[in-house]
């Protein structure tokens, strides 16, 4: 089996986590357990297809950027207001556009299971996961939007993910 070096020049694996929305989109990119990159990603103001084409020109360039080998995202939490589901829906689908046609291997994760990764708990609330997110992660200290924090948090239970390193295994 080649090695990850050879292949991609990085010694470690990188995954793109992204926390799907409409009108705002986390992301984060790491290498192992290193954080590379992060963002709240706010598409222009404007009817949800204009805004789900900007989430996936976007993505698409930071999917470049990096060159990540996977992309994790979120399952879908549905919530009361069926009309924000629908969207989150569509964003989900937008993002799992992205990275299949960038090559990647898609992983989806349930907010419990990232959860559990981070906090230890699947019923953690949000202060607990942004507070274990700001210990396990050497980052700048700056404002963040909570789906900032979520997509980071994504990418600490995907590179700590058993599915994960199962598929690296059947390489």
């Amino acid at each position: 089996m080649p090695s990850l070096k050879a292949e991609t020049g990085k010694t470690k694996p990188t995954v793109i986590a992204v926390d799907p929305g409409y009108d705002r989109v986390g992301i984060a990119v790491m290498e192992g357990t290193a954080l590379i990159f992060s963002e709240c990603f706010i598409p222009p103001k404007g009817a949800v297809p204009v805004r789900l084409g900007a989430v996936f020109q976007h993505l698409g360039k930071v999917i470049k950027k990096y060159k990540p080998e996977a992309l994790a995202i979120e399952t879908l939490f549905v919530t009361k207001n069926q009309k924000t589901a629908i969207h989150v829906a569509e964003a989900r689908g937008v993002i799992a556009l992205a990275g299949v046609e960038a090559g990647l291997t898609v992983f989806e994760y349930s907010p419990q299971e990232v959860k559990i990764a981070v906090t230890g708990s699947g019923n953690a609330d949000k202060k607990s996961v942004i507070r274990m997110v700001t210990m396990l992660i050497p980052m700048e200290n700056m404002k963040r939007h909570d789906d900032e924090y979520d997509a980071i948090a994504l990418a600490i239970a995907h590179q700590s993910s058993s599915k994960f390193r199962q598929a690296r295994e059947k390489v």
